[in-house]
C-alpha cells in the first residue's frame, strides 16, 4: 500500500531522481526543489511505497487567489497505471479547495489526455503557450 501525503517530506535528490526515471533524463540537475516549493507552492503531494521510496510527486502552484496549477506531476514508471497519479491529484484538488482555491489548471501532452480528463475529472479547455527565449 502506498502512502500519499499532502506536503510530505522529500529531498531535492529524491524528487530529481524520480523525474529522471520518469522522463528518462538520468542524473540530477541540482534543482532546489524544496526552496522553490516553499516559495511558490500552495502545497505538493508525495507518494511513497512500502519501502518508503518516493514513487510519486506533484506540485500545486497558486496565484494566491482562485487559481491553482498542477506542475511536475510524476509517477515512477514501475508504479504507473496503479492509481497513484489519480490519488495524488484528488488529494491536491481537495487540499486546494480547502485553502479557498476555485479552479485547478493542468497542462498535459496529448498522450495523457485520457488520464487527466477521464481518470481525474478535468474538462478540456483552450489554452495558449509561448516560449519566452
Amino acid at each position: 500500500m502506498n502512502q500519499i501525503s499532502w506536503r510530505g517530506a522529500a529531498t531535492d535528490i529524491e524528487i530529481e531522481t524520480l523525474h529522471g526515471r520518469a522522463f528518462d533524463h538520468g542524473g540530477t540537475d541540482g534543482v532546489a526543489w524544496n526552496a522553490r516549493m516553499e516559495r511558490y507552492s500552495l502545497g505538493w503531494v508525495t507518494a511513497r511505497d512500502q519501502d518508503d521510496a518516493l514513487v510519486g510527486f506533484c506540485n500545486v502552484v497558486t496565484d494566491g487567489g482562485e487559481h491553482a496549477w498542477l506542475q511536475d506531476v510524476v509517477v515512477d514508471p514501475s508504479q504507473q497505471r496503479t492509481g497513484i497519479g489519480r490519488d495524488m491529484i484528488l488529494l491536491a484538488n481537495a487540499q486546494a479547495a480547502a485553502a479557498g482555491t476555485t479552479w485547478m489548471h493542468v497542462d498535459f501532452a496529448p498522450e495523457h489526455r485520457e488520464f487527466y480528463l477521464d481518470a481525474c475529472g478535468f474538462e478540456p479547455t483552450d489554452a495558449g503557450l509561448r516560449r519566452l527565449d
